[in-house]
Formats: structure tokens, C-alpha cells, sequence
């Protein structure tokens, strides 16, 4: 990209370009020049848009924070109307995901390795992400009207991450369908259990 595109054009091509360096490289790896280089953009022009490396990857981690989370939205209501089926399409955005050839491991779990102190800004931004993400997976539950939707959502998430980890190493979308059928184990065993009368016991009745 020239110099001479709008300021809004290239601040985004920026961004564009840093996201999908450090999805190749990570944070530390791709470096301020490899990422000018990239972009075709002189250094002054970047740091006219970002003082500092860290001002880029906290505006990278921004925009994908908003475009993972709407895509997910979005992917989701398209495809199902029922809040508990809604919990388990979820999975199915994974597997497109993982099914991606750009596809290297989440962003925001990589951010906070590379930046492990966690009064650092990065580490901060990545662990928004994630409670944004857990409060979605909150709403969803609420919307099925779980007995305890905090802790389905937390278990929904669990799922959702280890199914990221696993394919992040193997490479297959697999960890997301299993994680899926986990799911709706899981799911259907709340649902059965919100159906039964409680116990009670007769006085005399053995444990």
C-alpha cells in the first residue's frame, strides 16, 4: 500500500497485516520492520497511526476481539433459532474455524503467553476477550433456561478451549465435533435432570 491512502485505509491495512503476522509468527517474532515491510508502508507511517509496538498488537487484538465474537454471533443465529441448540452451534464455528488454512491457534491465548505478567496491557486484552466470550456462552444458557447458566457457560467454555488447544496442535477440525458431542451430553443430562421431582424420602428409608 502507498503512503498517500487515507489515514482510516491505512490504519486498517496495518492492522490487517499485524494480525496476520502475528497469527504466523507471534508478537515477539514479527517485528516492527517485518511488519512495515509487509504492509509497504514506511515506519513513519506506523508509528503516526501507534506509538509503540504495544499500541499496534492492543488495537490488533481489538479489532479481532470484536470480529471473532460478531462472527460467532452472527454464525449462530443463522443456524439456529433454539437456545440450546444455539449452545451447540456454537461448536460448528469452531470447526469452520479450525477448517481454516489460516488457522494457527487462538490470538488472544498466544497474546497472553508472549505476556505473561498480568498487569500487562496485552495480557489484559486477551483475558477480555475470553470473559466476553464467557459472558456470550452466559447468555445463551440464560436464554435456555439452565438451572445454573454461569457454570454451563463456564463448562461450554472449558470445551471451547481445549477443543482449541487440541487442534491447534493436530491440525483437524476433529476437537471441535468431539467437543460438540460432549456438549450435548452434557447439555441433554441438565436438561433430563431439570425434569425429574426431586427425591424424597420416606422416614426409615435407607440411604
Amino acid at each position: 500500500m502507498q503512503n498517500g491512502g487515507r489515514p482510516r485505509e491505512i490504519r486498517d491495512h496495518l492492522l490487517e497485516t499485524a494480525l496476520r503476522l502475528f497469527n504466523q509468527h507471534g508478537y515477539h517474532a514479527a517485528g516492527i520492520d517485518l511488519i512495515i515491510a509487509e504492509a509497504g508502508v514506511a515506519k513513519t507511517t506506523l508509528y503516526r497511526h501507534f506509538e509503540t509496538k504495544e499500541d499496534l498488537i492492543l488495537a490488533a487484538l481489538e479489532r479481532r476481539d470484536e470480529e471473532a465474537r460478531d462472527a460467532m454471533r452472527a454464525f449462530v443465529e443463522q443456524r439456529a433459532s433454539d437456545p440450546v441448540e444455539r449452545l451447540l452451534v456454537t461448536f460448528d464455528c469452531l470447526e469452520a474455524w479450525f477448517r481454516d488454512e489460516g488457522f494457527r491457534g487462538c490470538l488472544f491465548a498466544s497474546a497472553a503467553g508472549e505476556h505473561k505478567d498480568t498487569a500487562n496491557p496485552v495480557f489484559r486484552a486477551a483475558v477480555l476477550h475470553k470473559r466476553l466470550t464467557l459472558a456470550y456462552f452466559e447468555e445463551l444458557a440464560h436464554a435456555a433456561r439452565f438451572a445454573e447458566p454461569k457454570r454451563i457457560a463456564a463448562e461450554i467454555n472449558l470445551l471451547h478451549e481445549g477443543a482449541i488447544a487440541v487442534a491447534q496442535m493436530s491440525r483437524t477440525a476433529e476437537p471441535a465435533w468431539q467437543a460438540r458431542r460432549m456438549a450435548a451430553q452434557l447439555l441433554a443430562a441438565e436438561e433430563q435432570g431439570a425434569e425429574k421431582p426431586p427425591l424424597h424420602r420416606q422416614p426409615g428409608e435407607g440411604a
